[in-house]
Parts: structure tokens; sequence; C-alpha cells
């Protein structure tokens, strides 16, 4: 049996916890590793804008606390037009802040803002740094000290959930200016290696498209068009949006491209993937994949089974060189496994496949699915279905693929392996960056700052490799 003993003295005024999980001992011992005499609100500005004093009058990007990706500091916003602001929308960011998700806070949702103008939700607490620098606020964010501080200031409520102002009176360890400059250096190092691997990966699609001659295309509707009725009864449908005209340039391209083209059916075996009726409410275990937890990147899941329910069902369990395809939901997200996956079960909105052929590399036919040449065809076959967008397997079989000529297909499977290569070297920098500054906290900077820089020798040994005009050689 585990208990403290506290002092009433120690019970503060304005926030009078009395239940015994604020006291546990591991939140106790965790308190006392940084100086409570120095809160993150002492390096922030308190001067945020927001959109509802200060209305912006435009279209915005908009972040919310989903939106932040949980295995690094990416993010992605959506587009809101002018007068569709969602009710959540309130912080104006600035390029530089570090938010932090208020929300489930044992996730730990932290992102560090890239461009002036973003539209922050309300569950953000926003960290505009004075006189600290927001890299080192981004990797303090990032340790396990912080995010048991916010689990702490948790009020024990069914959704899990912190205020700013818990945010706020974190206690800050407040580096020397020499180890700052080191975590800095290595913040701003993974954020250009997750930046250049976002652009290789962006010159292999322009690659893809540029040969089918879509360049420059970009998807746009039409308010009327004419079809023979012909097409209507070999496509077995008759709502307009159906045969809108982009999606059969996109087809047409696909067609006329002096190479090849083929259905996707006839190049990979679809597995249909397990339904599971009921979920045991679980906060760890197997990971139970669903379709909203793809993305071309990497698999996020906050939903587990038991040991017992996936021995049950480890037929289902991915194999490397599959690739899982999303069909319900968010149909159309494609993620390949480049190597032997974790243990993990994909729901039944999620397809299995396995390629059959030699005609199209699996790091191509990813590439391709994630296109908007896939996307198109997406949107065609689910227009007009259900509230829940679902792609029928028919319709995933009939996916129209272009076979690219040989050396194109191995120039963009090159420049996706090197996009993968620089977005795993830059998260287990931001990793080693985190239990550098956990290091600084329990056993001080310098047996921190020795950590990392043995961490980078081993890697340097252990990698082997010289660059020679972007290209990586082995010595």
């Amino acid at each position: 049996m585990q208990y403290s003993i506290v002092n009433f003295s120690e019970f503060k005024a304005d926030d009078f916890r009395i239940d015994a999980e604020y006291w546990h001992p591991d939140f106790i011992e965790n308190a006392h590793l940084v100086s409570p005499h120095q809160k993150m609100r002492d390096f922030v500005s308190s001067d945020i804008l927001n959109i509802k004093s200060t209305p912006i009058n435009r279209d915005f990007e908009y972040l919310g606390s989903s939106q932040i990706s949980l295995k690094s500091f990416e993010y992605k916003t959506t587009r809101v037009q002018l007068g569709e602001e969602p009710e959540r929308a309130y912080h104006l960011l600035e390029k530089g802040d570090v938010v932090v998700s208020t929300v489930m806070p044992d996730q730990n949702a932290v992102a560090l803002i890239e461009t002036d103008g973003v539209v922050g939700s309300s569950d953000l607490a926003v960290l505009r740094s004075n006189g600290i620098q927001p890299e080192y606020l981004l990797a303090f964010c990032k340790t396990t000290y912080f995010v048991n501080c916010l689990i702490r200031a948790n009020k024990g409520s069914l959704y899990p959930a912190v205020s700013i102002r818990d945010v706020l009176d974190t206690a800050l360890f407040v580096p020397s200016d020499s180890f700052e400059a080191l975590i800095v250096k290595a913040v701003k190092t993974s954020i250009f290696d997750i930046d250049r691997s976002k652009q290789i990966y962006a010159q292999a699609e322009s690659l893809l498209l540029s040969e089918l001659g879509l360049a420059n295309w970009r998807p746009k509707s039409q308010l009327t068009f004419v079809k023979n009725f012909s097409d209507m009864q070999r496509a077995g449908r008759i709502d307009s949006d159906y045969f809108q005209p982009r999606y059969e340039e996109v087809v047409n391209a696909i067609r006329n491209y002096p190479g090849d083209s083929d259905t996707l059916g006839n190049l990979v075996t679809l597995k249909q993937c397990i339904e599971v009726e009921r979920l045991e409410d679980l906060e760890e275990g197997i990971p139970f994949v669903c379709a909203s937890d793809l993305n071309p990147f990497e698999i996020t899941t906050e939903k587990y089974i038991s040991e017992e329910l996936y021995a049950e069902m480890q037929e289902h369990q991915p194999q490397k060189g599959e690739i899982l395809l999303s069909k319900d939901g968010t149909p159309g997200i494609a993620y390949y496994f480049r190597k032997r996956p974790k243990r993990m079960i994909p729901s039944s909105g999620i397809l299995r496949l396995k390629s059959d052929t030699d005609k199209v590399g699996r790091e191509y036919l990813t590439l391709v699915l994630n296109s908007i040449l896939t996307q198109e065809q997406v949107q065609r076959d689910v227009a007009g279905s259900s509230l829940i967008p679902r792609w029928r397997l028919d319709q995933v079989a009939a996916t129209l693929i272009p076979f690219l000529l040989k050396e194109k297909q191995i120039e963009i499977e090159q420049s996706i392996s090197e996009s993968f290569r620089l977005r795993n070297g830059s998260k287990k920098l931001l990793e080693h960056v985190k239990k550098t500054v956990e290091i600084a906290i329990e056993q001080g900077e310098r047996a921190a700052s020795n950590w990392l820089e043995s961490i980078r020798r081993n890697r340097n040994r252990q990698d082997g490799m010289k660059t020679r005009n972007g290209t990586y050689y082995a010595n």
C-alpha cells in the first residue's frame, strides 16, 4: 500500500485539493524535481489576442487540439471561411508560439507554430516565449515531468482536462544559457529534417503528377455539365456529383499515359479486417487501429484490446510489406509497413493490401493511393453516400492505378525512402532531446549534456554514412 503524509499547511486556499490521487507519492516526488518558485507564466507573455474580442474578418487556418500529432511536434490545420468559424476558434497565434492541449493531458499534444495568423482552439494553452527560447519550451513540454504535472492538475472528471492556468502554473526548469543553446540547436535540427522530409515527399508527388500532365491541375467542380444517358447506365448511378468532369479528367490522364495502368484489384489482394462489436474500455494494451488513426506517415491510436482478444484475432495482424488502406469514415488513406509492425489489429474500416505484382513498387503504390489521383476517384465513388463516407470493396478494387516508367518509379521510391529516413531521424532526435531535458531535471545539466553527446557519437559510429550530393553512401 502507498500513502502520503501531508501537512495541512501544504493545501492551497485557491485550489483546495484533498483527493488522494493528487497527493500520490509519485506526483509529490515529481513536483519536488523542479523549484516551485519559477513558473511557466513568468517566462511567457500573457498578451494573447483572440478573435472574439479582436475579429480578424478573413478566412483563416484553424488548429484544434486533435490536429496535433502525439508522436512529434507536427500539426495540420483546417481552412475556415469567414462566417463559418467553429465555436471553439479563439486564440490568434503567431509564429514561434508553443501550444499545449488542455484536454487529455496524458497524451501530450504539443506543437510549435510555424506561421502567423493561425487561429487556435480554446482548448489550447498558448505559450508565447518571453525570456526563454520557444524551442526549449517545446522540448520541456514533451517531458514526462511536465506531463505528470498536468495529470496531477486534472480535477478527476470523467473527461480528463486541465485549465490554461494549470499549464501556466507548472514549475519550469530554467536552463543555463549553454544548456538552452544545446537544446535549441537540437530541436531546430529536428524541425529542419522534418521540413526537408516534407519537401522531398512533395517533390516525389509532383514528379508523379507531372508525368501524367497534371502538374498544375487543381480540382474544380462545375455547376452545369452534360452527360449521356448511356454513361449513367454504364455507371449504374444518376447522381450529378458522380459525373463531375474533374473526376473524368483525372481518370483520362491515367488512361492516356503512354505507359500503362490497371485496377487496384488486379495489383493487390484485398483483405477485409475484422469487425469488433464492442471494444473493451482499456487505457493500454494492444492497439486497435481505426480508419481515422491512419495517415501516410504514422499510425496513432487511442483504442486498445486485451491480450486475450488479440490472441483470437491474430490472423488480422498486419505484416511487413503490406499496405493499410482506409475505406470508411476517412476513405483513401494509405500507410505502408516498411518494417515488421508492432502488434496491432486494424478495424473493419481498413483493408490490408498485399502486392501480387512487380509492375509497381509498394512505396510507389502507396504514394499513388495517397495522391490526388486516388483521392479524386474516392470522392467520386463516395459522393452522395451516407453521413459516414463508405468506400465499397468493389469500388476500391476498380480504382485505376498508373504505371510510370520503371526508372521514374525507382526515382520516386528513392525519394520517398529518403523522406522517411529524415522523418524517422527527426523523431528519434526529438526523443533524445526530451530525454536530455528529463536527465537535466533529475540529475543536472552536465549529466544531460554528456548523455546527448554520447548519443550523437554512437549514432555517427553506427550510421557510418556520409553525404555526397544529397545521396547517402556507406563508408
